[in-house]
């Protein structure tokens, strides 16, 4: 099946391997939080055992160094994509609400991004993380 939109995710290539599976996991559950329909429903198994849904789309994750994230972020907001953002200054939060005074206190510009979000069109998805490698 091809899907008419795309979830992509970009990570900072110099993060440690935690990080950038914390960072992912965060960034997927905006994007599963914010897109009505997104999330399909929960899976049960033979047993009738009950699990909780997930996203109903691949998710692709790509790796990026500290301006190509800035770049593909600049490209999305350009294209009127929504966009997730993750910064360094999350690493020291730990709650949401610090979290959202965290990115509030720095200009867009200043952002010292480690991964990001974007969900929209496949076409201007693809268009913004151009150049951006998979994560192995």
């Amino acid at each position: 099946m091809r899907f008419e939109t795309k979830i992509a995710i970009a990570v900072r290539d110099d993060l440690a391997v935690w990080q950038r599976l914390n960072v992912t996991a965060f960034l997927a559950g905006g994007v599963a939080g914010e897109v009505d329909g997104l999330v399909g429903k929960p899976y049960e198994d033979a047993s009738g055992v009950r699990y909780l849904p997930m996203i109903g789309q691949p998710v692709l994750v790509h790796l990026a160094d500290a301006t190509g994230l800035a770049r593909a972020r600049d490209r999305a907001l350009g294209r009127g994509l929504r966009v997730g953002v993750y910064t360094e200054e999350l690493f020291g939060t730990d709650n949401d609400e610090d979290n959202r005074a965290a990115v509030r206190a720095v200009p867009s510009e200043q952002l010292r991004l480690v991964g990001i979000a974007v969900y929209g069109p496949r076409n201007a998805v693809s268009a913004a993380f151009k150049g951006l490698p998979l994560h192995p």
